[in-house]
């Protein structure tokens, strides 16, 4: 005797999820699988937390009392505009992590391996970012109880607050998106961690993050103000009310949340798409 099983008896095999729900799914899977990892290596936590801490002690006592802002040398003044800097700078500081991560898979042949399972070629990238930005989530936490502990304050309520917050996480989530690049573009992690390190120092610091930029010389201000990073540290003044906010009148200045948003997401459209082009390339 046959039996035929159709749709009435409810057994016909499920169909393949794809696109986006598939992609997604993919990607959550790699994304615990990288935060399983970095449980299991606690010191890089510690000391991803110990770095912005440093900054944060550093730059308000040792510097704090020579920094003018505004009309103001008060090093309590220094404290409240120099933590949107030290946040932004801790933030896109992920991306040497993300870099280093995705070249150690490379170099172990992991990401062979996850070649040969049914699985979205974007998902690999974009799970480690999604870790990265849990890590990122957490450092910030943690700096929030430091600055808070330093002197710094919010003055513009919580909702603006978790606004800024949101540019802060979106801006590192973007930059996550560089250091994957770098990362599938060197041979080894220490390479990776290097190239991810040494073009963000003069990004962060030819900003308004540590020093007034119309302090600036006056060919380096443009380039100050039209910084994807400045954007961001200017929009999170604002939005936490914090002394700083710029006269410029170059566009990213008097509209820095519209501003920081749109770097941040060509940044990620630009590289994602470098990125997933040059995995497919170098894992073919």
């Amino acid at each position: 005797m046959t039996i035929v099983l159709g749709s009435a008896d409810g057994l016909n095999a499920p169909r393949p999820r794809g696109g986006i729900v598939q992609s997604m799914n993919d990607s959550l899977v790699i994304a615990r699988r990288n935060l399983i990892k970095m449980s299991r290596i606690p010191e890089v936590i510690i000391f991803g937390l110990i770095q912005p801490i440093m900054f944060v002690v550093l730059f308000s006592y040792v510097f704090g009392g020579s920094m003018q802002i505004g009309t103001s040398t008060s090093p309590a003044v220094y404290r409240e505009f120099l933590m949107a800097g030290i946040f932004a700078q801790t933030v896109t500081f992920a991306t040497a992590g993300a870099g280093a991560g995705i070249a150690d898979d490379m170099h172990k042949g992991l990401i062979d391996r996850f070649r040969s399972l049914p699985m979205a070629r974007g998902a690999v990238l974009t799970g480690r970012t999604f870790a990265d930005l849990v890590q990122t989530t957490l450092t910030l936490v943690v700096l929030t109880v430091v600055a808070l502990l330093v002197g710094w304050r919010i003055h513009e309520g919580v909702p603006k607050a978790l606004g800024a917050y949101a540019l802060l996480l979106l801006l590192g989530y973007a930059f996550s998106w560089i250091g994957a690049l770098i990362g599938l573009s060197v041979r080894t992690p220490e390479a990776a961690t290097s190239g991810g390190l040494i073009w963000l120092f003069p990004v962060t610091f030819i900003s308004n993050a540590f020093v007034d930029s119309s302090n600036l010389p006056s060919w380096l201000q443009p380039i100050a103000e039209w910084n994807p990073f400045s954007a961001t540290v200017q929009a999170c003044r604002v939005l936490f009310g914090n002394p700083g906010v710029s006269t410029s009148d170059a566009w990213p200045m008097q509209h820095p949340v519209w501003a920081s948003l749109l770097w941040s997401i060509l940044i990620i459209v630009v590289f994602r798409t470098l990125s997933v082009r040059k995995y497919r390339s170098a894992t073919g």
